[in-house]
């Protein structure tokens, strides 16, 4: 084969060495490289590529490790022999590419109308990258030790003073506990105040993978209908008056986008505080309202110590962070303590610290304002191209804010169907069906738009969805 195929790209976000490791593997796939075909050596290729030894050392010996080159001393690296036996496997295209089952495992490139992910396009990685560096040299040595299990103080300062300015929120920085992730948060509120066989409300349609997670950790969900103005808190006495808990995305609802209104919120406090249960505010994508002010969190409403307040960084920022946090109730915080002493916390300080800095030089600040403008304008990408493409095929849930789009389907068509035929087309919607405790009639659609980057990659993602609703 040409060795300039092998040539990565220097502009490339990928390492270098990764590059031409995936190359050699995708030319050995082809059938370019065949079991026994030599290679060149490692000096002479990165010459010819004008690459260090060391990135061209580094990808063979992962090709190595794995099978693919096998050394034979004098005699050069060849690609190993026993491939033979997997040439079939390796030759054969990729099968379809399908949407993810779960927002926080995409790799690679984005699928259209991925859920779950921000703009990537649009995040600051120049000033992240800067921040990073200079953090990894400044806490070199802080970062060897044991890392505090709540999380690196100065982020949690940083929090702590964001969400009294953002969201209403007075607490110090010792209620709030920095988590591997939403999951992180469950988990540390379900190691702390429930125990499995425990009966909680639940929003429906709500957040599937909260569900689920909470289901399997053993907890029993009472499904608690949504409508105009939130969870309808009557209903939820009625199936379950004597919950221990109820999970709530009061701001911006998920999936539908509606928020709870303030008689609702002012309900459920009620009841969290005449049955002294707890409620789990998630206030996701709260950042990114379009029209006005952010509406305040319920836990700025809350005067008896009943709401703990869980925020993520995965939306704001990027998912790969895996950094949530909690803030518990100040009478609570010794429980939570002891609490996080034995789970495994967020681990390394250093992303952490990354993030504490990005907030305190008002880097996250900027940051929130640019995505809502530049959200704002792709959300109105998707919703003109569903319109002009799709017209009335398809009902769009009006919704102020959020980095994704409902929409509903005329009554008894099967939505689940319908993204299963998407999802062969290598686009990334899911069911509102599938969102859903208890079966219903009326079918939709989510849809994310934050990597629309113009209005034309909407328009061509919504075609290509036209075709599949054929």
């Amino acid at each position: 084969m040409d060795i300039q195929q092998l040539r990565p790209d220097q502009q490339h976000d990928a390492p270098l060495y990764l590059q031409l490791y995936r190359r050699y593997r995708e030319a050995i796939a082809a059938g370019k490289l065949r079991p026994g075909d030599r290679v060149p050596s490692v000096r002479s290729l990165a010459s010819e590529l004008n690459l260090a030894r060391g990135t061209v050392e580094t990808a063979y010996q992962m090709l190595a490790n794995e099978g693919y080159f096998v050394a034979r001393g004098a005699a050069g690296t060849v690609v190993s022999p026993g491939l033979g036996t997997l040439a079939e496997p390796l030759a054969v295209t990729a099968p379809p590419v399908v949407a993810s089952p779960h927002p926080h495992a995409v790799t690679g490139d984005s699928l259209s109308f991925q859920m779950g992910l921000p703009a990537l396009d649009a995040f600051p990685r120049k000033v992240w990258a800067r921040l990073a560096g200079r953090s990894l040299r400044s806490r070199e040595m802080q970062a060897m030790y044991y890392p505090d299990p709540a999380g690196y103080a100065p982020l949690r300062q940083a929090i702590a003073a964001y969400l009294g300015i953002s969201r209403g929120i007075a607490c110090t920085h010792e209620q709030v506990f920095v988590t591997a992730g939403y999951h992180g948060a469950l988990e540390l509120v379900r190691h702390t105040l429930l125990q499995a066989g425990d009966v909680g409300w639940f929003e429906d349609p709500g957040y599937l993978f909260a569900r689920q997670y909470l289901e399997r950790a053993g907890l029993l969900l009472a499904a608690v209908p949504v409508d105009a103005e939130g969870l309808n808190v009557a209903a939820g006495r009625l199936r379950a008056d004597d919950a221990r808990f109820a999970v709530v995305t009061p701001t911006h609802q998920s999936p539908t986008g509606v928020a709870l209104s303030l008689p609702r919120r002012l309900e459920l406090l009620e009841w969290a505080r005449r049955r002294q249960a707890w409620i789990i505010e998630d206030d996701y994508d709260s950042e990114f309202r379009y029209h006005g002010r952010p509406l305040p969190a319920l836990k700025s409403l809350d005067r008896d110590g009943r709401v703990l307040y869980t925020g993520t960084f995965s939306k704001v920022l990027f998912p790969g962070l895996r950094l949530a946090y909690l803030v518990a109730p100040a009478g609570l915080v010794s429980r939570f303590r002891d609490s996080v002493n034995h789970l495994p916390g967020p681990g390394s300080i250093l992303p952490q610290a990354t993030v504490a800095d990005f907030m305190e030089q008002g880097h996250f600040g900027r940051h929130l304002r640019k995505m809502r403008a530049l959200y704002a304008a792709r959300r109105g990408y998707l919703v003109d191209a569903l319109r002009q493409t799709l017209g009335e095929r398809l009902h769009i849930q009006p919704q102020a804010g959020g980095i994704h789009v409902l929409a509903h389907l005329p009554a008894g068509q099967d939505d689940k169907a319908l993204v299963a035929a998407a999802e062969s087309a290598g686009l990334g919607l899911q069911a509102l069906s599938d969102w859903r405790a208890t079966s219903s009639e009326a079918g939709g659609l989510l849809m994310g738009f934050a990597n629309f980057a113009t209005a034309a990659e909407a328009e061509a993602a919504v075609r290509r969805l036209k075709a599949v609703m054929v």
